[in-house]
């Protein structure tokens, strides 16, 4: 292999000419190299020409047409609710063992000091509150704080039984943790449908790869539910509880179900009756233990919450009390992933557990603190603001990259709801080769690792990385455009092999 693959005068076939600019880049080494572990990858791009690429690009879309893989965009130029196919790039993500391990640590790290945090607020004597680690009005002024929760214990205190950390990459190569998704965390369905779809377009590189496999997820996640069943029931009915076909997320929802092997249902479908949650079935009632949602708290319980729900379950909070049926994730989670909370996820990591943090955050400031507000306001053409309680890439300001009028847009909503944002430095994200408009070109990534706390916690090898396909943009959510990567985490024993050599 040339020792310079951006040497556009070698004939490096795809790589030639490609230009990884001033950021890290997840593939070629500051001189122009690529990393080692990615040279398998590396010597098929070389051997593969644009038309072959376009060519396997084609049919990764039959594929994801054929087998419906799709989300919905909302309040785009193509109307609402535009379903598409989930855009996959052909060139995957590599991360090597040993980076592994480090990540893999402090995300184990972060969600368990998290799901203590829960626990404590909801059902201990909320001492981070009371010896002030968060501070309480914060706590209880947060939309996600749901009082309702007081007192529903959860099994093992696994009120966070999956989580989605977003991680990003700065200039220096350093993992940073971005903002925390404990609610209803999406997107893993993605993961196992790109490894599909790339063993089969590209089965030559995992040939010549030791990669981790990642399908073995759902059986992960259905040991976790069929852990939080309450009592001794051995075999726990399970459901998978959806908004419906209109759902941006549906996709996701009827994937799991059918790989757990467990009903896919609608709030329609599920009654209470005597403080019990039965599934109603063409055999009768069947009495349910655990419902994996994918319905926001404020839809759950008409009864309780928005009377005006009906997509829910009339009495599912009674049952919940009672003792009898399990919710994933708990109830009121939400308030541990509002980004003013985010800022202390450190200091809970150390109170808990006795611990410094493995993983950096990104440096954030309080629009309610007023040192940090009167900086933010300054410096806000420079600062990525954020809804604090924002999801999809959504309602943000990016502000190297905002006009004069949104930058002012934004200093008016923060004046008029200063605790309801906080500003982060903007991240030089990481890029990496992507293939777009027949060419290899560099776009900012970032990774969604899924953690699942079950009889102990652990993490998907990998996870969704997200890729911005927008020349310089920093938004990498497929609602905002964004597509994704199959991620390959290597076996500890991985040594590259070169072509057609055995191993």
């Amino acid at each position: 292999m040339p020792p310079d693959l951006l040497d556009a005068g070698t004939d490096d076939g795809l790589l030639g000419g490609y230009d990884a600019g001033a950021f890290f880049d997840e593939m070629l080494e500051p001189g122009g190299g690529v990393r080692p572990h990615y040279g398998t990858v590396a010597d098929l791009l070389r051997r593969l020409g644009p038309t072959e690429m376009d060519r396997l690009a084609r049919m990764r879309d039959a594929i994801f047409r054929t087998s419906g893989i799709t989300f919905t965009v909302y309040g785009d130029e193509a109307g609402d609710g535009a379903e598409r196919t989930f855009p996959l790039d052909l060139v995957p993500r590599i991360i090597p063992h040993d980076e592994w391990q480090q990540l893999e640590a402090g995300l184990i790290q972060r969600v368990t000091a998290l799901n203590r945090f829960l626990d404590d607020l909801y059902c201990g004597p909320q001492s981070a509150v009371r010896d002030g680690i968060v501070p309480r009005w914060l706590v209880l002024s947060s939309e996600g704080f749901r009082r309702e929760a007081t007192g529903l214990a959860v099994r093992n205190g696994a009120r966070c039984l999956i989580a989605g950390i977003d991680l990003v990459r700065d200039a220096d190569g350093r993992y940073l943790v971005l903002e925390d998704n404990l609610r209803n965390p999406s997107g893993v369905s993605y993961v196992l449908e790109n490894r599909t779809t790339t063993t089969r377009l590209l089965p030559e590189a995992f040939a010549n790869e030791r990669v981790r496999p990642v399908d073995h997820y759902p059986l992960m996640l259905l040991g976790a539910l069929r852990h939080a069943a309450p009592g001794p029931t051995s075999n726990p009915t399970i459901v998978v509880l959806t908004p419906g076909v209109y759902n941006a997320a549906y996709f996701e929802h009827t994937f799991l179900a059918r790989q757990m092997g467990v009903e896919l249902v609608e709030g329609r479908d599920l009654e209470v009756d005597d403080h019990v949650l039965y599934m109603r079935t063409t055999r009768g009632r069947r009495r349910v233990d655990v419902v994996y949602r994918r319905i926001d708290d404020d839809f759950l319980d008409p009864v309780v919450f928005r009377g005006d729900s009906t997509i829910g379950v009339p009495g599912l909070m009674g049952a919940l009390r009672a003792g009898n049926v399990a919710v994933v994730n708990a109830i009121g989670n939400g308030v541990a992933d509002d980004k003013s909370i985010y800022p202390f996820v450190g200091e809970l990591i150390r109170y808990f557990l006795g611990e410094e943090p493995l993983l950096d955050q990104v440096p954030t400031l309080l629009c309610w603190d007023d040192d940090h507000c009167d900086e933010v306001l300054r410096r806000l053409d420079e600062l990525v603001v954020k809804p604090v309680d924002g999801a999809g890439g959504y309602g943000l300001l990016v502000g190297p990259q905002a006009t004069r009028a949104e930058l002012e847009d934004f200093r008016r909503r923060i004046l008029a709801d200063r605790r309801g944002y906080i500003a982060q430095e903007t991240v030089s994200l990481s890029r990496h080769p992507t293939w777009v408009d027949g060419a290899l070109a560099p776009r900012h990534v970032d990774l969604r690792p899924f953690v699942v706390t079950g009889e102990r916690t652990e993490v998907l090898s990998g996870g969704l990385t997200r890729v911005a396909l927008r020349e310089g943009s920093l938004v990498v959510n497929s609602s905002q455009g964004g597509g994704s990567k199959d991620t390959w985490v290597l076996e500890p024993d991985h040594a590259r092999t070169a072509p057609g050599e055995a191993r």
